[in-house]
């Protein structure tokens, strides 16, 4: 079968499985619900996995925090680890290496990045471009069983003889080459092999992101007709193509020194060729973490405040040159590696310049709200705090990418404040407002409103007590990954701010224990949902909640954007994509008008 050309009619789920269709039977659970192909429920796999991982990073970051706050006492509950672990409930100060690793490691590969790309990259894709399904279901279906191993393997190095990998999330050479240099053998190589793998199921779903979003679209979707949510993940799907191969390639070979004997990042090596490879990567996976959350942003802003997007075309040039931009920064990682000054000089540029687009797109959300019929429902309050946290986060960023102020604050919990206002408050914000606003289309029943805003204040207030006061550690020379800060005299007067900082994150991850009881409850018990509950323009909401296999009846035909809210020519203040009003072009003329 051939896939369809971007604006033809995208073929019927008749023709996709014309033996289905025949004999109309239904599929064994196993073959719906485990080894799926519809796109949807592959999305809910990543989105039940990737969420577990987000409890366990999470769990990870209370034992940082318990050891950080009350450093040297015995943690509740901590008996139930093993002696090596925690001897009598005490972190040991190689598990805590282990725990700082695998924190970020998890957070980042296992959780928002499936569930930014894999959930949201699955399921809204088709739905949102009029197609019944992904280009490559089997493939599909692969990318998702492909990382579930990768996710066992990554959790069996806590098991390893001499523990899991203890060298940074970024396993920083040699320390992380060599078991004499770490003390860790098994698990760093364990660390490795999960992430070959993983990578693998990374780029099989963007390949077929990418062919998807191409070939697939309904009549009438132009290019410039799509909502900013598959523009986003359309340009995350190619970052993620070109990127992950980079970081393979050199875990591999991180993994060769460790096992063979070579020695590309020890002695004749050369370490510093290791941060520019992860960073070379590593600076377009930040991108990666954070455009597909704009997208959505931007939709549910719109949505929120009944007002089409301001400056779209604007929005879709900024992820582009975002895109462009994050492969040119990467040494700004890097200014206190001994980098020529000459060249360090041109990194400060480069990441001055990349904050213009990201200044572009706060700029157009606030032109959004100005003066919008706002509804204060949980996705918009929870879009509304991603936009807030994530300017806190850029500011910063715009410090740290001046070289002086850089040398001083590097390694320091400025950065960590820095990282996890991008990523905490950035993505995991996104994310919430993203799961709560298609939760309806997903599982055809609405999430408590009550307790949604309950797990909101809560996680915004204690979000900010945790994150914002450790700029001040930072710039008190607090360094990051640090076993007991009470050992160096001039830190002990800020142990009681790290010890408030503890609290607050307790309370922090208490609320998230809020959101997993309304996810599942609502699941079962849940109001339901009709089609449209938010009254949005785009393609999914046209059809039943949860959709079908196949999504739609027959294949849908798009007149306009997605974002036409209040308008005049119609008296409700949503303008759906598909409805035909009489000034409308038919969609073969509208094409080749775009």
């Amino acid at each position: 079968m051939t896939t369809p050309r971007a604006g033809t009619a995208a073929p019927h789920v008749g023709d996709l499985h014309p033996h289905d269709a025949v004999h109309d039977h239904e599929p064994s659970f196993l073959r719906k619900y485990i080894f799926a192909t519809d796109h949807k429920i592959i999305g809910i796999q990543f989105l039940i996995m990737s969420l577990a991982f987000l409890l366990v990073g999470g769990a990870l970051a209370m034992m940082i925090r318990w050891q950080l706050g009350y450093p040297g006492q015995a943690m509740p509950g901590g008996t139930v680890l093993p002696e090596t672990m925690a001897p009598g409930g005490v972190i040991a100060p190689e598990f805590y290496n282990s725990l700082v690793t695998m924190h970020g490691t998890f957070m980042v590969f296992f959780a928002i990045m499936p569930l930014l790309v894999g959930v949201f990259g699955n399921y809204l894709i088709p739905l949102k471009i009029g197609a019944p399904d992904m280009a490559f279901p089997r493939l599909n279906m692969a990318s998702f069983w492909i990382a579930v191993p990768a996710g066992i393997i990554m959790i069996f190095g806590f098991f390893a003889e001499g523990g899991h990998a203890g060298a940074g999330w970024t396993a920083y050479a040699p320390l992380s080459a060599s078991p004499e240099h770490s003390g860790v053998s098994l698990g760093q190589q364990l660390w490795c092999v999960s992430l070959i793998v993983l990578g693998l199921s990374s780029i099989l779903g963007a390949t077929n992101y990418i062919t998807t979003i191409i070939n697939m679209r309904a009549p009438g979707m132009t290019w410039f007709r799509l909502p900013l949510s598959i523009w986003a993940l359309f340009v995350t799907a190619v970052l993620v193509l070109l990127a992950i191969p980079i970081l393979s390639g050199a875990v591999i070979m991180l993994l060769f020194d460790q096992t063979i004997g070579t020695h590309f990042f020890l002695r004749a090596g050369e370490p510093l060729l290791w941060q520019h490879l992860f960073w070379y990567f590593g600076h377009p996976e930040v991108y990666i973490l954070i455009l597909p959350a704009f997208g959505m942003v931007s939709d549910i802003i719109a949505n929120g405040s009944r007002k089409p997007i301001f400056g779209y075309n604007s929005m879709v040039f900024a992820i582009l040159a975002i895109a462009f931009l994050g492969w040119i920064v990467w040494g700004h990682h890097m200014f206190q590696s001994g980098m020529n000054p000459t060249l360090g000089t041109s990194f400060m540029i480069s990441t001055m310049l990349i904050a213009v687009p990201s200044a572009i797109k706060v700029f157009n959300w606030l032109g959004t709200l100005w003066q919008g019929n706002i509804r204060f429902t949980v996705p918009m309050l929870h879009a509304c705090a991603f936009v807030s946290m994530f300017v806190i986060g850029g500011l910063s960023g715009v410090f740290m990418a001046s070289t002086p102020v850089d040398i001083f604050i590097h390694d320091t919990y400025f950065i960590v404040a820095h990282l996890h206002y991008v990523l905490f408050g950035g993505s995991l914000f996104a994310i919430f407002a993203g799961i709560t606003y298609w939760y309806p289309k997903m599982f055809g029943r609405m999430m408590s409103r009550r307790w949604g805003l309950i797990h909101f204040w809560l996680t915004f207030v204690a979000y900010n007590l945790v994150f914002f006061p450790m700029h001040n550690l930072g710039l008190g020379g607090h360094m990051r990954r640090i076993y007991d800060p009470n050992q160096y005299e001039f830190l002990q007067p800020l142990q009681g701010l790290n010890e408030m900082i503890s609290i607050s994150a307790f309370v922090l991850f208490t609320a998230q224990l809020i959101f997993a009881a309304n996810f599942i409850l609502s699941w079962f018990k849940g109001e339901k949902a009709p089609m449209n509950p938010w009254e949005d323009n785009s393609l999914e909401w046209t059809v039943p909640s949860p959709p079908p296999h196949g999504n739609f009846a027959a294949t849908p035909v798009v007149y306009r954007g997605p974002y036409e809210y209040s308008s005049p020519e119609v008296e409700q203040d949503f303008l759906p994509q598909t409805l035909r009003l009489p000034t409308d072009r038919p969609p073969a003329a509208a094409s080749a008008g775009d």
